[in-house]
């Protein structure tokens, strides 16, 4: 009788153990696709009249060996052939709503690394879209330069008069308009660079908090060491930068959000935070261009995955994108499994700093029952499997957008054989906005 009861209590204990869980996960809420449109993948455009004749050129370097030869390597997984004529518009990594259907977009570093991208040239745009038409309108592009001689490092056109920056110099990823300039995040320093309207650099601060320096292989400063020593200073991980970098409302603190976990540099041990992978959200005050105190985690569903935006909706809740390294369906290598939207509230943290998930939306489930996507609805249902999706941000009380970055020209996600184009939606999710 004893052992009965004694099994049955645990018994109850497992289940209300369960029921807590279930209460505190997240909520998923639908989301259906209002508008839908596209920037075909071969998107260019010239380099500056008065930047050197090299950039009119680029992709060079993207087979190993440069090469000269325009479109001269052939890609079967995409179909597409490079070096290309002019500077690729594409993929875009982050994004701000401008209202009347216009939006801020921030290009990629380039074509994937520091050493492929040399010859690409690092923009920010703003874009007109028409979504009656599913088009997408480039209305204005401004290139990055360092005329005053800021950047702290040597940049691939140290010796020119312009100094317009690289792919190789930087890899922008987030983007705030603050005032009459734009703070961006980087994510070989980490750095955060503040640059003026015409995209001439006005600072570029490290990410030197406390005593933590956060540090990536990138990071101009690291040099490499000999074979079997480790690599000194490095706590950040490659491509693990800023990803996602939100504005406070009144507009004083930027919140740069790391895309990957933290690293301890001594033991290489990932970090976690109550026991579980968590990736660190900084604070930064941009009246005294100063860091603050407070550090943020936001929790991982798995190790492996990534942030890919992060904004403000309100005084305190935010949209983040949290993505796998999957892309495309049944017929891909490695389809895309855990594509979503998260709603977090900064005021709402455990004993260790870590953000509750309030609710979600699934991007791999999102309702279409008027047959708005061009491709890509099956059954009423629309997926946005892509590999990369950098853009979120909110449109008006009940609308959110939702673009990816397309890392032209590699990303098959879309159509099997076919570079992915950059595809943007906006997406009516009016209950998933009022959850806390």
């Amino acid at each position: 009788m004893l052992r009965k009861a004694l099994i049955a209590g645990v018994s109850l204990v497992a289940l209300a153990s369960a029921a807590i869980a279930q209460e505190s996960a997240p909520r998923q809420f639908d989301a259906v696709l209002k508008a839908h449109a596209e920037l075909p993948a071969q998107s260019f455009t010239p380099a500056p009249a008065d930047a050197p004749a090299y950039f009119n050129l680029s992709g060079r370097f993207t087979n190993g060996p440069k090469t000269e030869a325009l479109y001269s390597i052939f890609d079967a997984k995409t179909g597409e052939s490079r070096p290309y004529a002019g500077q690729a518009i594409q993929g875009f990594s982050g994004i701000r709503s401008l209202g009347d259907d216009r939006f801020l977009v921030l290009t990629d570093n380039g074509f994937g690394s520091k050493l492929t991208s040399t010859d690409s040239l690092l923009m920010f745009h703003e874009l007109k879209l028409d979504w009656t038409n599913g088009r997408v309108g480039v209305e204005k592009t401004t290139f990055l330069k360092d005329p005053n001689r800021v950047v702290p490092f040597r940049i691939v056109n140290e010796a020119t008069s312009e100094r317009y920056l690289t792919g190789s110099d930087f890899d922008i990823e987030s983007i705030q308009p603050v005032g009459d300039t734009y703070w961006l995040g980087d994510e070989f320093g980490p750095w955060l660079i503040n640059v003026a309207a015409d995209g001439t650099v006005l600072k570029v601060v490290a990410t030197k908090v406390g005593d933590v320096d956060y540090k990536s292989p990138d990071n101009q400063t690291v040099v490499t060491p000999n074979p079997g020593t480790p690599l000194a200073g490095v706590n950040t991980q490659r491509s693990g930068g800023y990803e996602g970098m939100a504005q406070s409302a009144d507009g004083k603190t930027l919140y740069p959000l790391l895309e990957k976990t933290f690293f301890d540099e001594k033991t290489g041990a990932m970090e976690l935070v109550d026991g579980k992978p968590a990736i660190r959200m900084l604070e930064f005050h941009i009246d005294t261009a100063s860091w603050g105190d407070t550090l943020r985690y936001y929790p991982l569903d798995d190790a492996a995955n990534s942030i890919g935006d992060f904004n403000m909706i309100d005084g305190h809740r935010a949209l983040i994108i949290e993505r796998d390294q999957g892309a495309g369906g049944s017929w891909a290598d490695k389809p895309a499994k855990l594509k979503r939207i998260y709603l977090v509230d900064l005021e709402k943290v455990d004993a260790n700093g870590v953000l509750e998930k309030l609710a979600y939306i699934d991007l791999l489930a999102i309702k279409d029952p008027n047959g708005v996507a061009p491709r890509g609805t099956e059954n009423g249902i629309f997926t946005f499997p892509f590999e990369t999706i950098e853009d979120v941000d909110l449109v008006d009380p009940t609308t959110i957008v939702v673009a990816n970055d397309n890392n032209y020209p590699y990303s098959v996600g879309r159509q099997q054989g076919r570079a992915d184009d950059n595809e943007f939606m906006l997406l009516d999710v009016a209950d998933f906005l009022k959850a806390e």
